[in-house]
């Protein structure tokens, strides 16, 4: 079983969550929010504190038996990046998803270790369509539940303030918020 890492436990990275259970991937959950990390573990993984890079990546290679195999940076910093990369096992893929704007954009991969421990780094801005075909069968057949993901539904009204509300870890809640236009 290949060990799957995701960091950044918000709508993203509960979706790559369930994916990698689903797939069979031992999956451990990296977030700051401890009611991220619930949410995580609800969908399969077990879960790890956000924290400096080195400390995380220790604790996933604890966790891993050596480093993950895969590892997601649904989040988009430069620090969950690095600890991405760094909690790898040798050959192991680092796939970007999280956006990183303005400077953190420019800010470095740890190259030493991508080159020495010949580790492959993706970016990945979307799902090809050419595999809808597969994730859908998976949530046909029970696999993937993307009902799961959802942490709460509001009204339209209520959306503005969820959005100004998104950089607040203990305002935001965990999983994805949906606006009902029919409330």
């Amino acid at each position: 079983m290949s060990g799957w890492r995701v960091h950044g436990c918000g709508g993203v990275g509960l979706s790559a969550v369930q994916i990698g259970v689903a797939l069979g991937a031992r999956v451990v959950g990296v977030d700051l929010s401890p009611q991220a990390r619930a949410a995580a573990e609800r969908l399969g993984a077990v879960t790890v504190a956000g924290g400096e890079p080195g400390e995380v990546a220790a604790a996933v290679a604890e966790r891993t038996g050596g480093g993950a195999h895969m590892s997601v940076d649904a989040f988009g910093s430069v620090t969950t990046m690095r600890a991405s990369v760094l909690g790898l096992r040798p050959r192991g893929r680092h796939v970007q998803v999280g956006l990183l704007l303005g400077d953190a954009a420019e800010r470095g991969v740890p190259m030493g270790r991508v080159v020495g421990w010949e580790l492959e780094v993706l970016g990945s801005h979307g799902m090809p369509s050419r595999d809808y075909p597969a994730m859908l069968a998976l949530v046909a057949s029970g696999r993937l539940d993307p009902a799961a993901l959802v942490g709460r539904v509001i009204a339209p009204e209520q959306a503005g303030a969820a959005l100004m509300a998104m950089d607040d870890l203990s305002a935001s809640g965990a999983g994805l918020t949906v606006v009902d236009l029919g409330r």
